[in-house]
């Protein structure tokens, strides 16, 4: 089980326009879930709802990435790094936001790569035409920002951030 120090779980949660994407998002694929299923239960199905929570997904989870690592709130297995010393946690920290940087430049070269790939094609869902472009460079901008969050966290002092 991970252990949560108290300190770091009554820290002021800051609710910017990420969260609020997000949230937005969230609320978004639940509504028309809902209604998807309703309509299902009534004979009345909701074409293309498949399509809207993917779009509000997107959203969200590239909102609650940049979010996540704008504070520094990632998910960590502390079970070395409690009982080595601080120099050997700062390297370990540093190794650790250098391979999440090199980790999501990747993933933003493979974002770069398909939306460079596919940008005169017009691609489009199926049933309510929703256009690919503008998700892809949502998704490579999100990568593109966690990538340099981890690059500024790797030159950062070590002092500022767990």
């Amino acid at each position: 089980m991970a252990h949560v120090k108290l300190e770091e779980r009554n820290r002021p949660v800051a609710r910017g326009p990420l969260f609020y994407v997000g949230a937005i998002g969230l609320l978004l694929a639940m509504s028309v879930e809902a209604v998807a299923v309703l309509g299902r239960h009534i004979g009345i199905p909701f074409f293309g709802a498949l399509e809207l929570i993917q779009t509000a997904i997107l959203l969200t989870a590239s909102a609650a990435m940049v979010s996540t690592t704008m504070s520094n709130t990632h998910a960590r297995v502390t079970l070395l790094t409690e009982r080595i010393g601080p120099r050997a946690r700062s390297i370990l920290n540093r190794v650790a936001a250098l391979l999440s940087a090199v980790f999501f430049c990747g993933l933003a070269a493979g974002a770069l790569w398909l939306t460079m790939d596919a940008w005169n094609e017009y691609e489009q869902s199926e049933l309510l035409h929703i256009p690919f472009r503008p998700l892809r460079v949502i998704s490579f901008a999100a990568m593109v920002a966690i990538a340099v969050l981890f690059l500024i966290d790797l030159f950062k002092p070590r002092g500022d951030r767990r």
